[in-house]
């Protein structure tokens, strides 16, 4: 199965490819065609028709939540009692955090009013207690069709939230401003644009301290060729588009401590980075230092088919940050990406890069992930580098289960530069991504992180509710992970599907060692309501059907035993 529909130099197909189309087409966020028959539209299109539905008429259900010592997760898209709305659907989400007052934070994501509808808008929540709870007002510029979201924090707290819109088959930016921790927000300002855009800001102490730098991708700009902007006045205007050498694309920025400007992305036969040294004066025209080819032994991948985690998204995009720590290895240059490897046959790795020279010249890619398979996808691969310089890594990661799609939030870290790294920590519960799809059979492209002194804040997307939220995290880097941290290392017990549930729902469960199993139900006073399972089981995924048509509403527990332990989760008959 070919999931690299991107490194077309390895395939032997450039040349026939830009003889045939390179008038009119270049690499756009959809799958790369094998003929011109094949060519779909760009995937960021305004479909379906704006219908406003109140959230009063959706049903509510728990959200969700879940932690263990050094990790907790909270849904941010909750209703105003802290609920689950049952019907809607929300990812693709990114994260701002205010540096003077981290208790402030938001995170914006792509909302859908209902999975059957694929109308989606500029969804954003807010918290003031450090992500403990959320609170979802509505979405910014209501009935105006949005994707694409990305915030970034300025050194004096204000919160900057780039939107992506599409009108008359042109794509176009605009970046609201918030200044209460992301609680309001402006009418927004014309930022050029077009589809995946990235942003940054520099919060350097150099003459370029407050700049707003963003960047996409060349083939659907409002401005094309051109594809990148400033702001030099902290979002009141932006400057009109030019190019970047290298034209990258499906990739972030960032600043070093001393100002200078980074973009990396995508390229025709791999990876780039490209510098400007002077992006930082705001009175001077950007010129680019240089443009470098990056090696991480793969490519980016996506629209891989059902079975892939992301059916029709990409699995990730490139990532990079900088070390502005003051310290050892201030001024290195890092990059992180999910790739497909060229040297073998691995679907998806998460693999690394630094440079210690500014981005001259890089080193040799390491894999992050540990797992000993070359057959588990380790996809929507995230990074930041935290004030004192430890890079933090996170990934999905379907190891558990090969040639299945379920997936866990992983974690690992590296103090010494990227040069080692620690053993791979499991911190969520598995999940199957191909639940709750709003009419596009995807999660979104990517996660979002910054990481302080003592750990990782992560904004995510999961179906822990059998639908597509929004979750808030934050890591501790002294976190051991759910294999130290749950009796029962030696089984997974799955949420049931759906749930909440009227007639019936499915339970899974994964052992990894056999033997006796015993799988029931209980009520709220303990009592078994019913006994699903109870004979000995051979190690294996195991998926079983309840039927609740007899029970009558409320809450129900399912346990599941083993000589490993118990596991028990929670669910919920509504008819």
């Amino acid at each position: 199965m070919n999931y690299n529909y991107f490194n077309l130099v390895s395939k032997g197909i450039l040349s026939a490819f830009l003889i045939l189309f390179a008038s009119n087409l270049a690499y756009s966020q959809q799958f790369r065609p094998q003929s011109a028959k094949d060519i779909p539209p760009p995937h960021e299109v305004a479909e379906g028709d704006y219908q406003y539905i109140p959230r009063s008429s959706m049903p509510k259900s728990p959200a969700y939540k879940f932690s263990i010592p050094g990790f907790f997760m909270v849904q941010v898209n909750v209703d105003e009692e802290g609920n689950n709305i049952v019907g809607d659907a929300a990812n693709e989400p990114s994260i701002a955090v205010d540096p003077n007052d981290p208790n402030k934070m938001a995170i914006g994501w792509r909302q859908f009013a209902t999975v059957n509808n694929n109308f989606r808008q500029a969804g954003y929540g807010y918290s003031a207690d450090g992500g403990q709870t959320w609170t979802f007002p509505e979405v910014i510029d209501p009935g105006v069709f949005r994707s694409d979201p990305v915030l970034v924090s300025d050194s004096e707290g204000n919160f900057f939230y780039n939107s992506l819109t599409v009108e008359f088959d042109e794509y176009s930016c605009d970046v609201y401003k918030s200044i209460d921790g992301g609680a309001t927000w402006d009418a927004g300002t014309y930022a050029y644009g077009g589809d995946k855009q990235w942003m940054t800001v520099d919060n350097s102490e150099s003459i370029g301290s407050g700049n707003l730098y963003a960047f996409w991708t060349s083939s659907y700009s409002i401005c094309e060729p051109d594809f990148f902007t400033r702001s030099t006045d902290s979002g009141l205007s932006w400057e009109y588009c030019i190019s970047v050498n290298g034209n990258p694309y499906w990739g972030t920025l960032t600043t070093d401590s001393q100002g200078n400007l980074y973009v990396a992305g995508m390229q025709w036969n791999g990876f780039v980075v490209v510098k400007s040294s002077n992006a930082k004066d705001p009175e001077a025209d950007i010129w680019w230092d240089f443009d470098i080819p990056v090696d991480l032994d793969g490519s980016l991948v996506g629209f891989g088919g059902y079975d892939c985690p992301n059916p029709s998204g990409l699995l990730g995009q490139t990532i990079i940050d900088a070390d502005r720590s003051g310290g050892q290895y201030d001024g290195n240059i890092y990059i992180l990406a999910s790739v497909e490897r060229n040297s073998n046959a691995d679907p998806c790795d998460v693999m690394f890069t630094r440079s210690t020279n500014g981005g001259l010249s890089w080193s040799t890619p390491i894999r992050i992930n540990d797992d000993p398979s070359n057959q588990a996808y380790q996809w929507f691969g995230t990074m930041s580098v935290a004030p004192n310089g430890r890079i933090d890594a996170v990934w999905l990661d379907t190891r558990e289960v090969l040639g299945d799609v379920w997936s866990s939030l992983y974690y690992c870290y590296s103090e010494d530069g990227g040069l080692t790294w620690v053993e791979n920590i499991k911190l969520s519960e598995s999940f199957n991504p191909h639940l709750g799809w709003p009419q596009q059979d995807k999660m979104g492209d990517y996660f979002d992180m910054i990481s302080d002194e003592n750990g990782a804040h992560l904004a995510w997307a999961g179906t822990f509710n059998g639908e597509q939220d929004v979750y808030y995290a934050y890591i501790s880097m002294e976190t051991t992970g759910i294999a130290q941290n749950q009796s029962a290392t030696s089984m997974i017990l799955e949420q049931n599907y759906p749930n909440p549930f009227k007639g019936e729902t499915q339970i899974q469960y994964v052992l990894h060692q056999s033997g006796p199993v015993s799988l029931h139900i209980t009520d709220l006073q303990g009592r078994v309501v019913a006994n699903l399972v109870n004979e000995v089981q051979v190690a294996g995924q195991y998926q079983v059907l309840f039927n609740a048509s007899d029970l009558p509403d409320g809450v129900y527990y399912y346990t599941l035993v083993t000589n490993a332990g118990r596991n028990t989760k929670k669910m919920i008959v509504l008819k």
